[in-house]
């Protein structure tokens, strides 16, 4: 029986497995073994696969599937935990380099943390009109390398996030690509809620890193938030949005916080065979 090792990390409740690519041992065509295997209770279980490739000039290229085997831009958590993941396997050292499809990335590992410089969000909007089923919502929305509406809401934990995010992933205004959408509630000009309908997922998921990295940077565009800002995700975990705003730019943003590690571990077919 073919074996193919693993790890688990986890980022703020976002869970991945993790595979050193760089021999080619997994096909990244074969979406069938993404979906399999980051199906809960039947196999491993995640919120997506991770693969680590090689690439010229940076220590690796990180790859980044879905549960539902999309291949997306990138993810906030699962760059945290790709990095420990490359440290821990002596593919990179503390500080590292790596290539994502929304850019070059640099990491740190801090202590237990690990601190990811991402990509300059893109396309900020605010005050953007959008029909729901409920009527109409005034959202902001920020590309922080994939697509992300922020909602600015009072009752956090009596939002519909399933319902009103699924309207929102599928609206006409976001297609084809579709949107993640996040749902947020201000503490203080250094604090923020948030709860994250992620595409891909196609569910709320515990903590969604590009999703608190758009929701600060919309929030503070609007002047509700300034630098650093804690973002509180629906885990309990918070993480920490550093940017620096220039000449109405927003720029040098990073995403610090936890990577888990779950367990190590050798896959077997049967873990995708079913």
């Amino acid at each position: 029986m073919d074996k193919i090792p693993f790890m688990k990390l986890s980022g703020a409740g976002n869970d991945f497995v993790i595979i050193n690519n760089f021999a080619g041992i997994v096909d990244s065509t074969d979406t069938n073994f993404v979906t399999k295997l980051c199906q809960r209770r039947m196999s491993v279980g995640a919120d997506g696969v991770l693969l680590v490739e090689k690439a010229d000039d940076v220590d690796f290229r990180m790859r980044y599937f879905n549960a539902d085997g999309g291949e997306v831009e990138t993810c906030g958590n699962g760059a945290r935990c790709i990095s420990k993941f490359a440290y821990l396997n002596g593919i990179a050292s503390e500080q590292m380099r790596f290539l994502t499809n929304a850019g070059i990335y640099e990491s740190e590992i801090v202590d237990e943390n690990v601190k990811v410089r991402m990509s300059d969000p893109t396309d900020i909007r605010l005050d953007v009109p959008l029909q729901l089923d409920d009527g109409m919502h005034t959202v902001g929305f920020a590309n922080s390398g994939v697509p992300h509406v922020v909602f600015f809401v009072e009752d956090l934990e009596g939002t519909d996030v399933f319902d009103l995010g699924q309207q929102t992933r599928y609206h006409g205004d976001f297609q084809p690509a579709g949107t993640n959408a996040n749902f947020i509630r201000i503490q203080s000009p250094a604090l923020i809620d948030i709860r994250t309908y992620e595409r891909g997922v196609e569910d709320e998921t515990l903590a969604c890193g590009t999703g608190s990295i758009a929701s600060a940077i919309v929030a503070a565009t609007l002047g509700k938030v300034t630098s650093p800002v804690d973002v509180k995700t629906a885990s309990g975990v918070v993480l920490k949005i550093h940017f620096d705003v220039e000449d109405g730019e927003t720029r040098n943003v990073y995403l610090e916080g936890d990577a888990r590690v779950i367990y190590v571990g050798e896959l077997t077919t049967d873990a995708w065979n079913y």
